[in-house]
């Protein structure tokens, strides 16, 4: 096991936890084992203490066992043999607490109640914690990955940090995918949010996220939807009194600055927080296209796409906990993200039978203003009984979008001409209500009831235009000018029932959803209504073979609601040869997803198989087809059905102190059934995908990051993707007693991402290769500044969610 100082600790306490192994005593094998279990409170605002280590030591002052506090400040530590045995807690801002104990082995359960610290200095040198906990933890029913220790991850955004979690992928238009399926659910801090639309989520520092939830079995608690699974990005929040905060700065090629300062005040009852931000970044990427068209007439293309992309915004988000009394806390908090995106893109494209025939160029520029705002609050009620808690959620989220492109046309050869100007303009907008209401009461038996009512309802709407510059007026283009609004509303109840006999571990439960949703449009075309109800079980089994071995199996039902963009029947006019279409016409798609997982521990090597199926009806695909303009389209369907399989291998492996390894590898399997606009869908296809990340402490204070990427092909009925790798790396430094980091990273180093694909159907083959990000290096400096050393970083409230 790793050793550290509690002092070296460096933005957040709960990646680290307590690892011990209690050692045999010869002729005590048979006695009965007794666990404690307290609540650690502040003796003064008798507030709970967050995460702080509790460690039992034996009569001679070795360490046994530890644990840390949660988010009531509740303890429990598991089978401890009978002896004579000392509770030490130390925590930062606060004197050591001892406590003296007896453990019999005559009762099961030992309850300290509460233990009281006081608050003041302590002499962190002499504190030492023993076991490090890792940057990913594998938990029977979900993989938890901390991104402080992550030094790839410090310099970033919250995309890119998914981007970087194995079995996750993050495509260019910001689609996330899990195990290959692109139907999973994105949370922050365990409810669904605007910030995890794609282009929101490169404004969320990766420094504000503690770590991030792999879900592939969610239980009743959670929306149904993301049949694939729910990936929950936890943030950080403060846990300590004073006033504390940190300030980022980052400078990277291609041009790449954000500044970022958090503070946070807390004291007695009030805990006040706020978030600024800044961002100037951007992107590079290279597209080319090889398009053959056969039947009566042959005909070739060639298509070579420069894109520049800049991105820059400005967040703010504040607000306060109002701690009542040590039962009840109220909070309130708003948040804002203004974000202008300006693209610039040059289209060259050369046509020919047998040669180049004629060459055409075409030069986009687009703007974006987008605002998200969000107003949350929630109040918590807890009891006296351990572990019961009540409480409810308020949530208002309204955003806005304005966005125009400028498109010129012109022929270069066999002579210059220019074309008709073409203008697109795009102005959307979004209100999303949500309050749920939860209550866990714990009952005899180490069992748990959970339930929960929740209800939301959202409307958008989008009104798109194009429009052509004929001599000098511009008129409408092929009738592209009408508004869509689409108004969406879902209620849902849920109950749950946890118990823990002996080895055994189950979580029961049922949640029923009520959705509601309409699309109407301007122009009357596309107006639908559709309403559906649905129950939706779930079954988590886990059963505990011995200290080191947990198997589990899980079984639910889940749903898949078209995304918003899947639905608008509205394309952009950038790329004349090709466009996407959504389809109005779209039906949800349901799943049953059944898993299965072995966790197994040694002392320097934990690993976790899993096997897992997922049978879909109405499974969404994609589907190209050639209108009679010569123009590719693009539109999601339904197909039939979709079964998915596959095996997942994790391994974590720490040899020595220095050095830590983890990888991961996957194989994962289709079979598609579907039949659309005469085109058989009927497909099997097999793919993979793997990681080795190796993380190692040097002297100096530095540390070094290496992570290599590798995925496989990637095929359905049309489409065939080729495996494609890439390099990210990375070094730290502490600096300034620890207080700063320079952290210098390169992501896609080699620049070998590249998605290189063949397209085919009827008449027409299209082989292409986008290289959506060339590589990118960064430099970053972040400071904390703190009156008590702990956590310094505040952002959004976790509310009752894990």
């Amino acid at each position: 096991m790793q050793t550290f100082l509690l002092i070296g600790m460096t933005t957040s306490i709960y990646p680290f936890t307590l690892y011990g192994q209690q050692p045999s005593i010869t002729g005590q094998s048979n006695l009965n084992k007794s666990a404690i279990s307290g609540k650690v409170m502040n003796e003064k605002t008798r507030a709970p203490v967050i995460y702080a280590p509790v460690i039992v030591k034996d009569s001679v002052g070795k360490t046994i066992v530890g644990a840390l506090t949660g988010q009531n400040g509740y303890f429990r530590i598991d089978s401890l043999l009978p002896g004579n045995y000392v509770l030490e807690i130390t925590y930062m801002g606060y004197q050591a607490y001892t406590h003296s104990l007896t453990v019999t082995g005559k009762t099961a359960k030992l309850e300290l109640g509460t233990l009281a610290m006081k608050e003041g200095t302590t002499s962190l040198n002499e504190v030492v914690v023993t076991g490090e906990k890792p940057g990913l933890e594998l938990r029977p029913d979900k993989k938890v990955y901390l991104i402080g220790k992550d030094i790839l991850f410090q310099s970033g955004s919250a995309g890119d940090v998914l981007n970087g979690i194995p079995s996750v992928a993050v495509e260019p238009g910001g689609a996330v995918r899990l195990r290959g399926n692109s139907n999973v659910t994105v949370l922050i801090n365990g409810r669904r949010s605007g910030l995890t639309l794609a282009n929101v989520m490169t404004q969320i520092p990766a420094a504000s996220i503690a770590k991030i939830e792999i879900i592939t079995s969610p239980s009743a608690r959670y929306d149904a939807a993301g049949a694939a699974g729910i990936i929950n990005i936890v943030l950080k929040k403060n846990i300590q009194e004073g006033l504390s905060g940190q300030a980022r700065l980052v400078l990277g090629v291609p041009n790449d600055y954000n500044l970022n300062t958090n503070l946070n005040y807390r004291t007695g009852k009030l805990n006040l927080f706020a978030t600024l931000g800044g961002r100037y970044s951007d992107y590079v990427g290279l597209y080319t296209m090889k398009q053959t068209t056969t039947g009566i007439t042959a005909a070739s293309l060639s298509k070579v796409q420069h894109e520049n992309r800049h991105d820059d915004g400005r967040l703010v988000y504040f607000g306060g906990d109002y701690f009542i009394d040590p039962r009840n806390t109220f909070t309130l908090a708003f948040f804002r993200n203004a974000t202008k995106d300006i693209d610039g893109t040059t289209l060259d494209y050369d046509f020919g039978s047998t040669g180049i025939d004629s060459s055409i160029a075409r030069n986009g520029r687009s703007k974006e203003v987008r605002s998200y705002n969000q107003l949350e609050s929630n109040y918590t009620r807890t009891f006296d009984k351990e572990g019961k808690k009540f409480t409810i959620d308020l949530q208002y989220d309204f955003w806005n979008s304005d966005k125009t492109w400028d498109l010129l046309t012109q022929k270069t050869f066999p002579a210059v001409t220019d074309l008709y100007p073409i203008r697109t303009t795009s102005i959307g907008g979004s209100k999303d209500l949500v309050i749920q209401s939860d209550m866990m009461n714990p009952l005899k038996n180490k069992s748990i009831l959970e339930l929960g009512l929740k209800g939301e309802n959202r409307s958008v709407s989008s009104d798109f235009r194009a429009e052509q510059r004929l001599d000098k007026d511009w008129v409408t283009l092929d009738n592209i000018d009408n508004k869509l609004n689409y108004n969406e509303s879902i209620w849902s109840a849920y109950a749950q029932y946890r118990s823990k006999p002996g080895k055994f571990n189950y979580l029961l439960g049922l949640r029923y959803e009520w959705t509601q949703i309409g699309i109407r449009d301007r122009g009357g075309v596309f107006n639908k209504r559709k309403y559906y109800g649905r129950i939706f079980p779930t079954i988590n089994l886990s059963y505990a073979m011995g200290k080191e071995s947990t198997l589990q199996m899980s079984y639910a039902k889940r749903i898949n609601r078209p995304e918003l963009w899947y639905l608008y029947p509205f394309n952009e006019l950038t790329d004349f040869n090709a466009q996407f279409v959504g389809n109005p016409d779209l039906n949800p798609a349901y799943t049953n997803v059944i898993e299965l997982a072995l966790l197994r521990q040694w002392d320097k090597f934990t690993f976790n198989p899993t096997v897992y199926a997922h049978f879909t009806t109405a499974a969404i695909e994609q589907y190209t087809y050639h209108n009679d303009k010569g123009t590719f389209i693009t539109m999601p369907f339904n197909l039939d059905r979709e079964n998915r399989y596959g095996v997942e291998l994790s391994a974590i492996y720490d040899p020595v102190q220095w050095l830590a390894l983890n990888g991961q590898f996957g194989v994962y399997g289709f079979r598609q059934t579907g039949y659309y606009k005469e085109t058989d869908f009927d497909f099997t296809n097999t793919s993979w995908n793997g990681r080795i990340n190796i993380h190692v402490k040097l002297p100096w204070r530095l540390a070094f990051q290496g992570r290599y990427d590798l995925q496989g092909p990637g095929n359905n009925a049309q489409r065939h993707t080729r495996p494609y790798h890439y390099l990210s790396s990375g070094l730290s430094k502490n600096v300034l007693k620890d207080k700063g980091t320079l952290t210098l990273d390169g992501t896609n180093v080699l620049n070998s991402r590249k998605i290189r694909s063949v397209t085919s159907g009827e008449n027409y083959i299209i082989d292409q290769t986008d290289n959506f990000n060339a590589a990118r290096f960064r430099l970053s400096f972040n400071y904390k500044f703190t009156r008590k050393e702990g956590q310094v970083f505040r952002s959004r409230k976790e509310g009752n969610r894990d």
